[in-house]
């Protein structure tokens, strides 16, 4: 299957709220017909019910070529009997709903349906996202088409199974919240040593979104960074003797943190 197929047959959303109207927007601004697209959501932002030629909260394709499923986890039971009849063919079904394992989504829409699992995390709400996918025996042969759509968000990689989306829920799914908190606790440092909380804001904000920019394009590993910047017996070298130290630093900390959200996400999947 491919993008041209996806147009004629069409795409299912179930459920677009933040996530589910950022892939639409990213569909619609690479020249994704609107005609193409079939929403289901009971509370339609006013942005979506603007989008002149979209199916909203009508009727559905009997054989389209992708349901997306973009439901938050606890509205899952009630969202998925809409579409229980498109499954067990050949419609290609992908869930961006977190905690949700493919056996949940195979038992609900069909049993021999091609199911993807994916993981985004909320950059994508400006196209800045990963998003990490695996999928079914049927659905991996469709990971290409998935990965198409899904880069209409930002980058995307493939796990080798499916129990490797603990360890990714951990990492970049929960991880733009250990970031944030690391620019309110950033900018609470300044404050502490004399700037107005609205300038060391501002310094923590732009030092943190302009070093991840660094870290991303400059092709180098981000301890060749790290050192790059730090002169022997500088300032630099004053803070990371405290932020690299192997009992109170970064390193156990984070290790920590990130444990606690895998242990946390294998508990809620039982």
């Amino acid at each position: 299957m491919d993008m041209n197929e996806v147009k004629a047959r069409g795409i299912v959303l179930l459920g677009c709220g933040r996530m589910g109207s950022a892939l639409l927007k990213g569909w619609l601004a690479d020249g994704f017909p609107p005609a193409s697209v079939y929403v289901q959501d009971p509370a339609p932002s006013d942005w979506l019910r603007s989008v002149d030629g979209l199916h909203l909260n009508g009727s559905l394709p009997q054989r389209p070529a992708v349901l997306l499923v973009a439901v938050k986890p606890q509205m899952m039971a009630e969202a998925l009997p809409q579409i229980a009849g498109i499954g067990g063919g050949d419609t290609l079904a992908i869930s961006v709903a977190a905690g949700t394992p493919i056996s949940l989504l195979e038992e609900a829409i069909g049993t021999g349906t091609p199911v993807i699992r994916a993981m985004p995390n909320t950059p994508a709400a400006v196209g800045r996202g990963i998003t990490a996918l695996v999928g079914n025996d049927a659905g991996t042969p469709h990971l290409g088409l998935a990965e198409e759509m899904l880069s209409a968000v930002g980058q995307t990689v493939r796990l080798e199974e499916e129990g490797q989306m603990d360890a990714v829920t951990a990492v970049s799914g929960s991880g733009p919240a250990y970031v944030f908190h690391l620019i309110e606790t950033l900018a609470q440092a300044g404050e502490a040593e004399g700037l107005s909380p609205e300038l060391a804001l501002q310094l923590a904000r732009a030092t943190v979104a302009g070093a991840g920019a660094l870290a991303e394009g400059a092709g180098e590993t981000p301890a060749a960074l790290r050192e790059g910047v730090t002169s022997p017996g500088g300032t630099t070298a004053a803070a990371l003797k405290v932020l690299m130290d192997d009992e109170t630093g970064f390193p156990p900390l984070l290790r920590r943190a990130v444990k606690a959200a895998a242990d946390r996400s294998r508990e809620l999947r039982g």
